[in-house]
């Protein structure tokens, strides 16, 4: 049962997040943050990692704490429904277009969080949304899901589509990581024997 419930309350924002990695990309979300909503949505269908989030925040000074607490959430759910991460391919990677952009992730569940970030959004706003929130929401994600990501975006003029093709990118990444690998179920990757 590779499932976790985590819920974080503090003085800024609410988080609840439900995640099941063995899913099919269902995912139930209400942020009040419309753009991260469309993102979110984007990262578990195509994780095929199940996802419920509900959060409330401080969202009249801005969208910021809501984005990153859920980010700090959502990394804590999937660390615990990793446990200890018996049986996962452990690496993931994707190119992903999508129309004018192209975004590139590698990734480690490596339990050594590292955010190496080569994205430039060439616009400081995606509607109503800082895009700087992207980057923080994947810092706070890898952070606590001990995540080593990179992302590299190699084309792109839309910030919308630079934006989507990350989230997609690590979706896609993810759902490699995350599969059993049926060569070695029983086993943690690593030589060392944990992560």
């Amino acid at each position: 049962m590779r499932r976790a419930t985590i819920s974080r309350k503090t003085a800024e924002t609410e988080i609840s997040v439900e995640i099941d990695l063995d899913g099919t990309g269902r995912y139930d979300i209400e942020t009040g943050v419309g753009f991260f909503d469309h993102m979110l949505d984007q990262l578990s269908r195509h994780s095929l990692i199940d996802m419920t989030i509900r959060a409330k925040g401080d969202t009249h000074i801005d969208d910021h704490h809501t984005v990153e607490d859920t980010g700090i959430a959502l990394g804590q759910a999937l660390a615990a429904a990793l446990g200890d991460k018996t049986g996962i391919r452990r690496y993931g990677e994707c190119h992903l277009p999508m129309d004018d952009a192209q975004v590139r992730c590698a990734l480690d569940l490596s339990a050594r969080p590292f955010l190496v970030w080569n994205v430039d959004l060439p616009t400081a706003k995606i509607g109503t949304f800082d895009s700087e929130l992207v980057r923080e929401f994947f810092q706070a994600f890898s952070t606590q899901g001990g995540i080593t990501l990179h992302v590299d975006q190699l084309h792109g003029l839309n910030s919308h589509h630079i934006a989507e093709a990350a989230f997609k990118a690590v979706a896609r990444a993810l759902r490699l990581a995350v599969e059993t690998d049926p060569r070695k179920a029983d086993a943690v990757p690593s030589t060392k024997g944990t992560l």
